[in-house]
């Protein structure tokens, strides 16, 4: 029986939204503490203590109210197909406004009695999408407000206040956000300072509620085509430039890492154990691996011409182009790379197009002209294999469920993601990661 959560619409007052830790325990919390050890004990995890989740940003859930129904009628049938027994780890995201209607205390509790009930546990967030991210155009506006903004502090803080709260005892928690803003958002080096200072001041509330909490928390800034971080070395370069404003403060690498999504560095023609290395070297931890393929096409005029179901009004769909010199050309969207003259003209065999469209994990594209970009993800796992403690949080993120052409939509969304469950479980198993 599912239970009643606070889901009303309106923000809480001033003075519910105090310090969660300043709330007193009571009975229910007590008796919370016995669920979570028994989480602890015996997670839904893999060797080597990772977490594998699916990211529940493909559901609707604009405010609270929608989350928990996508919980309560979705995860919920997803975890009874692929972990019935066992604790089974959520990747839950939230809105600014759901995560201002769940920071009201008797939401919060009654959320924790809920995943209680049900044997769940959420290890790690989606702080990326701000506002609404189904059923109306996001394009652009996904990236806002971006990190020169104190509205992402503000949110991104709350997400971790929450986080610290659900989290089982000595499993580390994770939150992933905007690669800093949109290339084309920024255009003076007023805005790419105010960056540093917000994520420094967004570390340092991480820090202390890290102490406060007992948890280690992380955030993991998420690399995509035509952001301000963009590419590994883009990354690099702006993590040098976080250290300079504060040298020798450790808190920086404790605290800021990078979300790893497999699809937006293969379609900047990225190769796996090139991206692993440069963090390495630079010291910059991978705070959570996101597993997800993206298309990959040699653009003929009939490439083209089927190409366009996957161009709709609602994402971003970014296309890198590679020419047979090794020249790399940038479109902001499908639709523009199908619009450009050189498109319906029969390009050399070794030029490709990787495009920026989330594709099941488990499923062949639609037609056999497609591709995908799956020897990325593979290449992952193996370092994986050989580097078991690269990073523990896996998360499978397939958002794109509503706009896949009906090629791909051939079942229910619950039977996609159990799909998915089953092939990533069975590929990492091929490479001795297993489930404890």
């Amino acid at each position: 029986m599912a239970i009643a959560l606070n889901t009303c619409d309106a923000e809480p007052d001033r003075d519910s939204r105090a310090s969660l830790f300043e709330l007193e325990r009571s009975g229910q919390d007590r008796t919370r503490s016995l669920c979570r050890l028994m989480i602890q004990l015996a997670p839904m995890k893999l060797s080597h203590g990772m977490h594998l989740a699916y990211c529940t940003n493909i559901h609707r859930g604009e405010n609270w109210r929608q989350t928990f129904e996508s919980l309560n009628d979705f995860t919920l049938a997803v975890r009874q197909r692929v972990c019935p027994d066992k604790p089974y780890a959520i990747g839950l995201r939230l809105s600014d406004q759901a995560s201002r209607q769940l920071a009201d205390g008797s939401a919060l509790l009654a959320f924790q009695k809920w995943l209680d009930q049900h044997n769940c546990y959420v290890f790690t967030i989606n702080g990326f999408p701000y506002g609404r991210f189904h059923g109306a155009r996001v394009k652009e506006q996904v990236y806002a407000p971006d990190w020169t903004t104190n509205e992402r502090v503000e949110y991104t803080n709350r997400l971790f206040d929450l986080l610290a709260r659900l989290l089982p005892e000595r499993i580390d928690g994770s939150v992933s956000t905007v690669p800093c803003s949109f290339k084309s958002f920024i255009n003076t080096p007023e805005q790419v300072r105010a960056m540093r200072d917000n994520l420094w001041r967004c570390v340092e509330h991480i820090a202390t509620l890290s102490e406060r909490s007992g948890r280690h928390l992380h955030l993991g800034l998420e690399p995509e085509p035509l952001c301000y971080l963009e590419t590994s070395e883009e990354t690099v370069s702006f993590f040098d430039a976080l250290r300079a404003d504060r040298p020798n403060d450790s808190r920086l690498d404790a605290h800021l890492g990078v979300n790893y999504d497999t699809c937006h560095l293969a379609v900047e023609f990225e190769e796996p154990r090139d991206v692993v290395g440069r963090f390495r070297q630079h010291g910059i931890k991978i705070s959570k691996l996101h597993f997800s393929s993206a298309l990959k096409v040699r653009p003929t005029p009939e490439v083209c011409r089927t190409l366009k179901v996957f161009a709709d009004e609602v994402y971003f769909h970014q296309v890198i182009a590679r020419s047979a010199a090794g020249a790399l050309t940038r479109f902001p969207d499908l639709d523009v790379a199908l619009a450009n003259p050189h498109s319906a003209i029969r390009y050399p065999q070794s030029d490709e197009w990787r495009i920026h469209f989330h594709v099941p994990l488990h499923s062949n594209p639609t037609t056999a002209l497609f591709d995908t970009t799956a020897d990325h993800l593979f290449g992952v796992m193996d370092i994986l294999k050989a580097d078991p403690h690269l990073c523990p949080h896996l998360e499978m993120e397939t958002y794109t469920w509503e706009v896949l052409p009906p090629e791909l939509k051939n079942r229910t969304v619950v039977d996609q993601l159990a799909a998915e469950y089953d092939w990533t479980l069975g590929q990492l198993e091929e490479r001795g990661i297993v489930q404890a």
